[in-house]
């Protein structure tokens, strides 16, 4: 379930990137850099 969860913020933050490219909001960066982080440590671990 763990590996699930990582998979879905993974590509969440990935969504929110490139929404970021659209708008420059620096919440969106905070955001993105989170749910990269805490996706990939729920995918790998």
């Amino acid at each position: 379930m763990k590996k699930l969860c990582g998979f879905a913020l993974f590509w969440m933050a990935i969504g929110m990137f490139i929404m970021m490219l659209l708008p420059n909001l620096a919440w969106g960066v905070i955001l993105t850099v989170v749910f990269l982080l805490l996706g990939y440590r729920l995918f790998c671990c």
